[in-house]
């Protein structure tokens, strides 16, 4: 095949133009002559086959003279057309010259033609096998049929299922034992198809990019071929429709080989898998209730129609959400499906920031197949990571929008209101591209992440400005405390002394100026207790020096009302949140004192004990 190749390659474009319209009028020659002669429904694959793959394979080695499939894709048409025109000879009922030789050329080919067409699905799309393992297994299949082929051209093996009317042109002894040992090697055949089958899978789950749609182009031809003729095959007991449906595997795969408006084909697939389930399903029903149970229960055929209906209209429902979740694996993977992408982010949305934004980055990771995804936060000049899947995933510093850019690495900006508030960073496996519905449903995330990140920043800046509140309180406080303790209490300290020992002088000049004296320094002692609990108001002493606990401990003893009290065991915790905390408990104590009757002001009821538990 490489030697043709090579040959066509170096000849001059006119040469190959002229030896392509010669093949391809050889072709028609051949099939139009032998659907001239008849038709016959058993032959009938053979002549869609021949016309389809030559026409297909002509076009992809003009269009693409290097292209290895596109030869073999020829070679499997010409095979093919050659089987049928001979078939179609050695079919006609009237004598036909030569129709011995021209019927025999037409059966012994077939364990060529199919180990062909097999070779030629393997070698899907680029005419390379998927590794150079499965030469040697090409290389078996292509000797076991050259020895099927030769059986089958020696012995008259395949004149029976064939049914030619021409008999073979060979009389070579021991035909007896020939079909004898047919009856089990024909069975290669079974394993022909298995041995391509097996080799599509292996590439599919190693395809990436291009090549991975290129192969859903050609299942899904093949699938809707297959499901065409079971359908035909179950409703009007013949293959017809099937038979009509495989011109689609080389129209389908020359389209993606070529990559002619090669669109995302996932939706096409998963919705003809749950359309043809859902048709085999009913088929089946049909035939075990009208079929199977009328041979059995006498019952009048409109009755078991209708009995048809009801059971295929109760099952339908939950049958085709069983079938829409196989078909969603099958063609996704272990992909999530976009509305379950997108709500499994809306259940996160209750997480704290940092988790969220971590599951942004997994939600993303999941719906695009992706090995790496980071949410960042920022402006197109300084981006920061905030969220990234995996988890592992090595941390990087800040970086500009325009150094996000690399190797695999796909950046979508998060823009709201004009402005850029953030950036997705997508790594995919080597060779791999978004799909089309991968780039919506990107595009989807990002819009949701942008709305994210703009209520997180908020958030942080309400957050910051109550911080700066309570900071800037506490600091008033602080303040107000410093000023009474060095400023108003110390003088009036001061002059409490002076009274003292001027109550002293005071006692040698009469008892009664000694007790004014005494009374103006009770007084001014009371002054200066009443400003210093005013300064501890402000800021408890004991807040300061032993914690939060002690603290309200403190206030739970002065309420005027019984209070329980419960405190964890956090350890000293920061002093504005311990500030906050305190002034929240009294503030609250406060409140219930004054609405509980009989308590006044919080005067009434202060010798209550209160009942206090510590935790």
């Amino acid at each position: 095949m490489s030697a043709a190749t090579e040959a066509h390659d170096q000849a001059p474009p006119t040469v190959r133009e002229a030896g392509a319209a010669l093949v391809a009028l050889v072709v028609a020659t051949l099939v139009g002559y032998g659907w001239y002669l008849g038709f016959h429904l058993e032959n009938v694959h053979n002549g869609l086959i021949g016309a389809s793959f030559t026409a297909v394979g002509l076009y992809v080695v003009r269009m693409r003279p290097r292209h290895r499939e596109g030869w073999l894709f020829v070679a499997t048409g010409v095979l093919h057309a050659v089987m049928f025109f001979g078939r179609q000879y050695g079919l006609h009922d009237g004598p036909l010259v030569g129709a011995s030789w021209l019927g025999w050329v037409g059966a012994w080919p077939l364990p060529l033609a199919i180990a062909l067409a097999g070779w030629t699905f393997m070698a899907f799309p680029d005419g390379r096998l998927p590794s150079p393992r499965w030469r040697f297994a090409v290389v078996a299949m292509m000797a076991v049929a050259v020895v099927l082929a030769v059986v089958s051209a020696l012995w008259p093996v395949e004149y029976d299922r064939i049914g030619l009317a021409a008999p073979h042109p060979l009389a070579v002894p021991g035909s007896e034992v020939a079909d004898r040992v047919w009856d089990y090697a024909q069975y290669c055949y079974v394993l022909f198809q298995v041995l391509w089958t097996v080799a599509i899978v292996v590439r599919i789950r190693r395809a990436r990019g291009d090549e991975a749609r290129q192969m859903r182009w050609l299942v899904f031809a093949v699938v809707a071929a297959i499901v065409l003729l079971v359908v035909g095959l179950l409703a009007f007991g013949s293959p017809v429709p099937g038979l009509l449906a495989l011109p689609l595997i080389p129209v389908a795969a020359g389209f993606a080989i070529l990559k002619f408006r090669l669109y995302d084909i996932d939706p096409v697939i998963n919705k003809s898998l749950v359309v043809g389930a859902m048709l085999l399903l009913i088929m089946a029903a049909y035939v075990a209730i009208v079929v199977g149970a009328g041979a059995v229960v006498p019952a009048d055929e409109r009755v078991l129609a209708l009995v048809t209906t009801a059971v295929v209209a109760v099952a339908f429902e939950p049958l085709r959400r069983r079938t829409q979740r196989l078909a969603d694996r099958l063609v996704y993977g272990h992909r999530a499906t976009p509305y379950e992408t997108l709500s499994r982010l809306s259940a996160h949305l209750e997480d704290p920031p940092q988790d969220l934004l971590d599951a942004v980055a997994a939600t993303v990771a999941g719906a695009a197949g992706a090995t790496e995804v980071v949410v960042w936060v920022g402006d197109e000049h300084r981006l920061v990571p905030r969220g990234r899947w995996p988890a592992a995933t090595v941390d990087a510093g800040p970086a500009m929008l325009a150094e996000l850019d690399g190797p695999r690495r796909l950046v979508r900006p998060v823009v709201h209101r004009g402005s850029v508030r953030g950036a997705i960073t997508v790594r995919k496996p080597a060779g791999e591209s978004l799909s089309a519905t991968e780039v919506r449903l990107l595009s989807d995330l990002v819009a949701q992440t942008g709305l994210i990140i703009v209520q997180l920043q908020q958030a942080q800046e309400i957050q910051a400005a109550a911080r700066r509140i309570v900071t800037a309180e506490d600091a008033a406080r602080r303040r107000i405390e410093r000023d009474l303790h060095d400023g108003a209490q110390q003088r009036l300290v001061t002059l409490g002394l002076e009274l003292g020992a001027l109550a002293k002088q005071a006692e040698a000049g009469g008892v009664a100026m000694a007790d004014r004296v005494k009374q103006a320094r009770a007084q001014l002692l009371e002054a200066t207790a009443e400003l210093r609990e005013l300064a501890r108001g402000l800021h408890p002493m004991v807040l300061a020096q032993s914690g939060l606990e002690p603290a309200l401990a403190a206030l739970a003893d002065r309420s005027a009302i019984p209070v329980r009290l419960h405190v964890a065991e956090a350890g000293r915790l920061p002093r504005d949140i311990e500030a906050t905390a305190y002034y929240v408990v009294s503030e609250a104590l406060t409140n219930a004192a004054q609405r509980t009757p009989g308590t006044g002001n919080g005067a009434a009821g202060a010798g209550r004990s209160p009942r206090r538990t510590l935790r």
